[in-house]
């Protein structure tokens, strides 16, 4: 029987205004070994079902105050009580009133006068199916929870496959073009290094001649006035400069692809954040000078003393780029239907700092764009979830950063944000 498999005995809810009934019922519920809960009228009823959670309610459908029927509604309209079964008792044999029970949540009915084997077989017939409905219910939760858990295994797995390809893909185009650039840049730094004492040399000669020979001829002197003599060995010197600059700048520009597609190692390594941060700007610089929409993008670097930390270097420079992405897509989005003059007067920025604080470094990557709302806000670390347009994001970088930093380093990331107002990420990595 049902209730020898359970450790509490089952409860009965009977609820009739005639004592005689549920005295009868009551003793015929007990020689069963299920325990009888009783009530006299439809609001105690309901009180009692409330606190008691019985498993099963038999319900007189004629009683004084609210009758069955209203008695019934209310304890389905209960959130508490709505899965108790109940079981209507009535004289009325009326087929329209049987209708009306069952359709507003009864299980079955039985008729007055009743007899004691009917209601006790009718009882465990659907003690039995509310035990199994019940155990059927928690089968389809604990299989529902088990899917979520491996939608979201699959949704991680599947994160830690596209972060490694990306990084992976990027590591060897970037580490491969900066190598492919150094070549030909040290030649280019090293011939002119050489070319300039001999460029020296040549003018130095050159002024010799002018000296030896001071009466020149029309030809010469209408040539040195047609080019400008005097002004071409001026500035042919500072060319040389500027040139030999430029190789430097394009040196510095190889060495922070090099240090963005830094490949990581099996384990974490001790790492300058700064220098990942800044190899990030440096790569994005592009994207913050002006255009025709807007002035350039001011970027502010307040970095504190802070120390190397033991990490994943090249995943660390993807989170930071995901982030300041986001960022000058907001700052541009801010200034869509403000006049150049208005973002001058009032100029897009981006504020990154860097501190320590209870054993932790934090980097703070702030902006004053268009700033999100509460409910985008709930959402953004979601897998492929995005407010940017087609072909404009893939709902993947925040939920990779959140992985790289949650789950790689055991940190922490937060986004704090206003309608209006701009978006700060705090990102939180531990000493």
């Amino acid at each position: 029987m049902i209730e020898d498999t359970l450790v509490k005995p089952m409860r009965i809810l009977l609820v009739d205004d005639n004592p005689n009934n549920l005295k009868v019922l009551s003793e015929a519920i007990q020689g069963h070994g299920w325990k009888a809960l009783m009530a006299n009228d439809g609001e105690s009823a309901i009180e009692q079902a409330e606190y008691a959670h019985p498993d099963l309610i038999i319900l007189d459908v004629m009683m004084p105050g609210i009758d069955g029927f209203e008695t019934c509604r209310r304890l389905k309209a209960n959130s508490i009580t709505q899965h108790i079964p109940v079981i209507f008792m009535t004289a009325l044999s009326d087929a329209l009133d049987k209708v009306k029970g069952l359709e507003i949540g009864a299980v079955d009915y039985i008729t007055k006068p009743f007899q004691q084997e009917e209601v006790i077989a009718r009882l465990k017939l659907h003690l039995k199916i509310s035990h199994l409905t019940r155990t059927l219910e928690q089968q389809v939760e604990e299989r529902t929870a088990e899917l979520t858990q491996s939608l979201q295994q699959l949704q991680h797995t599947q994160l830690q496959m596209i972060q490694s390809e990306k990084m992976s893909a990027l590591g060897n185009l970037v580490a491969g073009i900066a190598h492919e650039m150094n070549n030909p840049l040290g030649f280019i730094s090293a011939t002119l290094k050489q070319a300039k004492p001999n460029i020296g040399d040549i003018i130095e000669h050159l002024q010799l001649y002018q000296k030896s020979f001071p009466n020149a001829n029309e030809e010469i002197i209408n040539h040195a006035e047609e080019v400008d003599l005097d002004y071409c060995i001026e500035d042919l010197s500072k060319m040389i400069d500027s040139m030999v600059m430029a190789c430097d700048r394009i040196k510095n520009i190889s060495n922070s692809l090099r240090t963005f597609s830094r490949g990581d190692r099996d384990y974490k390594q001790p790492f300058n954040l700064h220098e990942g941060i800044d190899s990030t700007i440096l790569i994005l610089k592009h994207r913050l000078k002006a255009n025709e929409h807007r002035p350039a993008i001011e970027v502010f670097t307040e970095y504190g003393n802070i120390p190397e930390i033991e990490c994943f270097p090249g995943q660390l420079n993807q989170v930071f780029m995901n982030i300041l992405a986001n960022a000058i897509d907001a700052l541009d989005e801010s200034g869509a239907g403000r006049s150049f003059e208005d973002i001058t007067a009032n100029p897009n920025q981006i504020t990154i700092t860097t501190f320590v604080a209870e054993k932790q470094v934090k980097i703070i990557i702030a902006d004053n764009g268009v700033g999100m709302s509460e409910e985008v806000q709930e959402h953004i670390f979601d897998h492929l979830f995005t407010t940017k347009g087609v072909n404009k994001g893939t709902g993947l970088g925040l939920a990779i950063a959140q992985q790289i930093i949650a789950d790689k380093h055991d940190g922490e990331i937060d986004c704090l944000s206003n309608p209006g107002k701009g978006t700060k990420f705090v990102i939180s990595l531990p000493i």
